[in-house]
């Protein structure tokens, strides 16, 4: 299947189209030699100084991606940026520019500085190897041990539940087993957080030691905790603050990234943090934690998609918008609202709902309610109705059943097959139906454009609504597909009048509410959209229509508020922060954070347009269509298959359950997640035929994009349980990534594997994401991503195709590095889009000022 695309060559525009072009000549020796890098770069005799890059040369960013890197190699030359040529889009313009900035050092292209040392890093030790070994083993031994606990636990309360008569017995046995185990699950990380660290101060310590291990245990207890479920909820603030967060009255937490190292984290009163959010405390860099103080001041503002790096600092009133991030040492004034990557001053009010009455008995009240609905209705219906469910399926109930004879191993497979049928299946199907008709009834509850407090009946009912129109697996199922449309329109989203390009939409997409969401036609959505049409402030939320415009093109990983200010006709680049104010875009595209326009398109675009109408489209598209159904019948084989394996394992388990019973449940824990991954990961390399991918360039109606996207639907969900451990290497070396020796990886993401190459001894912060395709207006293309020796990607960080970094390079936090750059080795790129950025990773920014000794103080108060 992989052979069956005809491959493009990722290159240049056409030598003749520019060579024919006629216009000025160069006037000066900068012209003269970036005019001449440029012809390199496109094979051309010759390239005008005065034609435009994209629209007269044809060329595209790729193509001036490696005009960049060729030009940043030479000492006697500027630095280009891709911002650079996106603004200054003729050779004359860009060096008239570049005449008006200082001259680069003689000698380097990269200038050295206390944050951008020029040694390379110390070799890898035997006690580094050692360290790393011990290091998974302890860790090893702890998800063992913790199983282990697990099954004492389990085993207990199940045979005491099973001894009780009557319903009403069994009720409050289930309510008292699940309270002490619910309780226990959320004291015990607080205490182990205690007894290990005490509390955090700034500092750092090397990443495989002891330190590091007392780390990575406290941050996995507090990722199991069950807490994280309560976030948007009072209750949620009340458990950070026994973590030892300093956190004033008043403050919504909306994000469900949990802060590792609480003490170092203060928020002051009426602060509302967004979903999507990051403020750990902490970051990996070069092989290190860091950690580092973040401080909010009072009626703070986080936006979705933000990044707090450690050592930054808000004041009162300060405002942090969406898609944005504070790079260590920054600090941004009281009262001022900033936005960007790094982020910098704007006038932009993100606060966009008027507040309403929600005191601190609203608060209580709403928490108080909470915990009665846990404690009288979700635990026993989760422990005793589950117990009283097994009982009565005759597959578990006749095992269970001490009088029962034993059961013949032959009914085992039987008795699987049936269960695991039932259950995944009847999971889809009442899935489907619910998700189509009790949200619909729950949104006559809230009504839009209306204001109504925080942590009441339409709070709850709102939240209600956006966890049940947001499960992924479902979207995962339909997404990259025509498919998707109609499961959207059956949320309830207005799409006007669609037209089916069968990857409308794809995996991810989330929202706070389908009913206000609208998408003109001909729009086509990549993946790790987030429409925000819910706006918060620390007292009152809001719900507002956000609508996109037609034939638009949003690529991956956008949060789109309602009131954007983009029309028709518009490419929001991969990250693009989305403008709020000024006039209405259209017929544009807008790359970076804050953006700024950048062509609509360019020739290589539309070099597939043929297969885009008419009776081609309609041939192709059926094709596809019935390409991709197989597909999704195959998600749904793979997975059913995965729950039949682990109901046989139940199931067995059942039938050795005795005295024994907490190692039977602990190993099937054990079992359960070693299958799992082994189980997913032959998948995957099933499906490529146990083969590489190779760089592509190709049409959304090729066979192999079909093929592509089948492979995107393979569940990968259980890399995250190996964040922080060797094994995770371990995981991506059997997926096929070429990945070296200690590779510290603490949630990074890759989308194709074996088109990624990772050095020995990389950083791979949390969130961050190595993306080895793009899908622009129908236009599929791919290539190799290469990360050097001893690299670092800063949380949230976006790496593209093409990219090439040098052994030792570092990509700050929430930067996007656009496809085909090439970094130096040792350089300190950050930005959105990235670019050198050599004294940012440490060092404050130059327009970041630290907060007034008096609103220090003032915050300091409202903690008291």
């Amino acid at each position: 299947m992989v052979e069956q695309s005809s491959e493009v060559p990722l290159s240049g525009p056409d030598e003749g189209a520019v060579t024919r072009l006629s216009g000025a000549g160069p006037a000066t020796d900068t012209e003269r030699e970036l005019a001449k890098a440029l012809a390199d770069v496109v094979c051309a005799e010759r390239v005008p100084v005065d034609r435009h890059f994209f629209t007269d040369l044809g060329a595209n960013s790729l193509v001036m991606a490696q005009f960049c890197a060729r030009v940043r190699k030479r000492a006697d030359l500027p630095s280009p940026s891709m911002k650079d040529i996106y603004r200054h889009p003729t050779i004359r313009s860009l060096a008239a520019a570049f005449a008006e900035a200082a001259p680069p050092p003689v000698g380097s292209s990269v200038p050295a500085s206390p944050a951008a040392p020029m040694n390379p890093p110390a070799p890898v030790t035997g006690t580094g190897k050692l360290n790393h070994v011990l290091c998974g083993t302890f860790q090893l031994l702890v998800f063992l041990g913790y199983s282990l606990v697990a099954g004492f636990a389990a085993d207990g309360g199940y045979g005491w539940i099973a001894t009780g008569s009557g319903l009403a017995d069994i009720y409050l046995r289930s309510l008292l087993v699940g309270g002490i185990g619910f309780i226990a699950l959320c004291t015990f990380p607080v205490v182990a957080k205690w007894i290990l660290i005490g509390r955090w101060k700034p500092g750092e310590f090397p990443v495989w030691g002891l330190t590091y291990l007392r780390f990575w245990l406290v941050k996995v207890l507090l990722h199991a905790n069950p807490m994280i479920l309560f976030v948007g909820n009072p209750l949620y603030v009340l458990y950070l603050r026994a973590l030892g967060a300093r956190i004033g009255k008043g403050v919504t937490i909306l994000s469900p990234s949990v802060p590792v190292c609480t003490d170092l984290l203060t928020i002051g009163a009426g602060t509302v943090i967004r979903k999507d959010s990051f403020f750990l405390g902490y970051r990996a860099h070069s092989g290190r934690i860091q950690t580092g103080r973040i401080t909010l001041g009072r009626d703070v503002f986080i936006g979705e998609k933000t990044v707090l790096d450690i050592d930054t600092t808000m004041g009162d009133g300060a405002q942090l918008g969406h898609s944005s991030a504070l790079h260590r040492g920054q600090a941004v004034p009281d009262g001022e609202h900033w936005h960007g990557t790094p982020a910098q001053a704007t006038e932009i009010d993100y606060v966009r709902v008027a507040p309403a009455r929600c005191g601190t008995g609203r608060r209580a009240w709403f928490g108080l309610v909470t915990l009665l609905q846990l404690f009288f209705l979700y635990l026993p219906l989760a422990v005793g109705g589950v117990y009283m469910l097994f009982t009565e399926v005759p597959a578990i109930g006749k095992r269970l059943d001490p009088q029962m004879a034993a059961v013949k191993r032959s009914e085992l497979i039987p008795d699987a097959l049936e269960l695991s049928l039932v259950l995944f299946f009847g999971f889809v199907v009442v899935g489907l139906v619910a998700l189509c008709t009790v949200p619909r009834l729950l949104r006559l509850a809230v009504k839009p454009d209306r204001v109504y407090p925080l942590y009441g009946f339409h709070y709850a009912v709102h939240r209600a609504t956006a966890r049940m129109t947001n499960i992924k697996f479902f979207a995962w199922l339909f997404g990259d597909s025509s498919y998707i449309v109609h499961y959207l329109q059956g949320l309830g989203y207005d799409l006007s009048r669609v037209e089916q390009t069968g990857s409308n939409f794809g995996t991810e997409v989330q929202h706070e509410t389908p009913f206000l969401v609208s998408v003109g036609s001909g729009t086509m959505v990549a993946d790790g959209l987030s429409i925000i049409n819910a706006d918060f402030s620390s007292t009152s939320f809001r719900l507002s229509r956000a609508s996109i415009g037609p034939h638009n093109f949003l690529g991956n990983n956008i949060a789109y508020p309602a009131g954007a200010r983009t029309g028709a006709n518009c490419l929001l680049a991969t990250k693009v922060m989305v403008p709020l104010d000024g006039e209405v875009r259209e017929n544009v595209g807008l790359l970076g954070s804050p953006c700024f326009e950048i062509p609509r398109s360019v020739e290589r675009d539309s070099r597939f347009d043929g297969l885009r109408t008419g009776d081609v489209l309609h041939r192709r598209l059926a094709a596809k269509n019935r390409y991709n159904l197989r597909s999704m019948v195959l998600m749904l084989l793979v997975r059913w298959l995965h729950a039949f394996a682990l109901t046989l394992f139940g199931l067995a388990s059942v039938d050795l359950y005795g005295a024994a019973g907490h190692l039977v449940i602990a190993g099937y824990l054990a079992i359960t997640l070693a299958f799992s991954t082994l189980y997913f990961v032959l998948v995957e390399r099933c499906i490529t035929s146990f083969r590489a991918l190779r760089p592509r360039l190709c049409s959304i109606y090729d066979p192999y994009f079909w093929w592509h996207e089948r492979l995107w639907k393979v569940p990968d969900h259980y890399l995250d349980i190996f964040n922080g451990t060797p094994f995770k290497t371990l995981v991506w070396r059997l997926l096929g990534v070429r990945i070296g020796g200690r590779v510290f990886d603490d949630g990074c993401y890759l989308t194709e594997r074996s088109l990624a190459t990772i050095g020995d001894e990389c950083t791979l912060n949390a969130g961050s994401k190595i993306q080895c395709h793009s899908q622009e207006d129908g236009t599929f293309k791919s290539d190799g991503t290469t990360l050097g020796a001893g690299c670092t990607l800063g949380i949230a960080a976006h790496v593209h195709y093409g990219v090439t970094m040098g052994d030792g390079a570092v990509l700050a936090p929430d930067s996007f590095l656009m496809k085909g750059e090439e970094v130096p080795p040792y350089a300190r790129w950050g930005g959105n889009p990235a670019v050198d950025m050599p004294d940012a990773a440490d060092q404050s920014c130059a327009g970041g000022r630290a907060m007034s000794p008096s609103s220090a103080n003032a915050t300091a108060a409202t903690l008291s």
